[in-house]
């Protein structure tokens, strides 16, 4: 792993970001831009992902970073259990459901694996340097 100095450095908030702009263009594409409710819920839990992973970088200690890496591995859940329903609703087809469904599953195990790599970390986080 690279010098990391900011967040937008990091492969999987990069990751994140793509997926957040994945949802807005299916949104621009289809019907999905009718149902306000479900795309608010989408844009609001991928956008979840990218900003908690943000946040948790930004606060300078691996122990809170760690604490926000799970909040966004649980919005990837979040957007995939939301995917669902925009295929169930035929606001997307099967193949636009695959795709983004595999990248939510391969980000959630990138940040299980970032997680598993600081909790074996000796550094505990900028903050805590003398």
């Amino acid at each position: 792993m690279g010098t990391v100095k900011n967040f937008e450095d990091l492969e999987i908030w990069a990751s994140a970001r793509g997926i957040c702009n994945d949802i807005f263009q299916i949104k621009q594409e289809t019907e999905l831009k009718s149902d306000f409710k479900l795309y608010n819920q989408l844009n609001g839990s991928s956008g979840s992902i990218m900003d908690n992973i943000a946040e948790g970088f930004e606060r300078n200690g691996n122990r809170e970073f760690i604490q926000f890496l799970a909040i966004a591995k649980a919005s990837c859940g979040e957007t995939r259990s939301q995917l669902y329903r925009a295929l169930d609703r035929k606001y997307i087809k099967q193949d636009e459901f695959v795709i983004l469904y595999d990248k939510l599953i391969l980000l959630s195990k990138q940040i299980s694996s970032f997680i598993n790599y600081l909790q074996k970390s000796e550094l505990k986080g900028i903050k805590f340097k003398a």
